[in-house]
């Protein structure tokens, strides 16, 4: 998801950025934020820190979370910094208090959505930048509202989380989003 925002931003945004750096950060991002998530997720499988892709259970969810809180500040320190971009700079401010928020809840035992959570994140994303620039993207808004509702349907009908979970992970998505509003709109 944090890519996906980063393209739309790049895609939508009317301020001139070269070419050059856009193609550098998304190669960047997509090494830190897939790539590097994936070689991590097995090498926690070859430890024995993960059963499945799925992090059934909140005690598997700590270790991952945890080193995707480091990835997020990897990102903040060197590749999207706010003297740059500031609108994704706390895009990504808030990714980190939304997976730093999912992994107090899991110490909880608390297994909040972080499918939802991140949709959730993206739809504020995108709304805020509506504003933030004056343009219409209502389509986009109204795209992401159905595939909010199509992960949220999933996610039940795989018995993978309540509607509680769902909720949770809906707030702890777009909350931090709404928060950060402030510092950069």
């Amino acid at each position: 998801m944090p890519i996906l925002g980063v393209i739309f931003y790049f895609y939508k945004s009317p301020r001139f950025i070269p070419e050059e750096i856009i193609k550098a950060k998304l190669v960047s991002l997509f090494i830190l934020t897939v790539i590097l998530p994936i070689l991590l997720y097995f090498l926690l499988k070859t430890l024995g820190k993960v059963q499945s892709i799925y992090l059934a259970t909140t005690k598997e969810r700590i270790i991952p979370l945890i080193l995707n809180c480091f990835v997020i500040i990897i990102v903040l320190q060197r590749i999207i910094t706010p003297s740059q971009i500031v609108e994704l700079y706390f895009f990504f401010v808030g990714i980190l208090i939304s997976t730093m928020a999912c992994l107090t809840l899991a110490l909880f035992k608390f297994k909040a959505s972080i499918h939802m959570i991140s949709v959730s994140g993206l739809f504020m994303f995108f709304a805020i930048l509506s504003i933030h620039f004056s343009i219409n993207i209502n389509g986009t808004l109204a795209l992401m509202a159905i595939i909010m509702g199509a992960v949220a349907t999933s996610r039940l009908h795989l018995n993978a989380h309540n509607y509680k979970e769902l909720i949770m992970g809906g707030f702890v998505g777009a909350i931090p989003q709404l928060i950060l509003v402030p510092y950069w709109l």
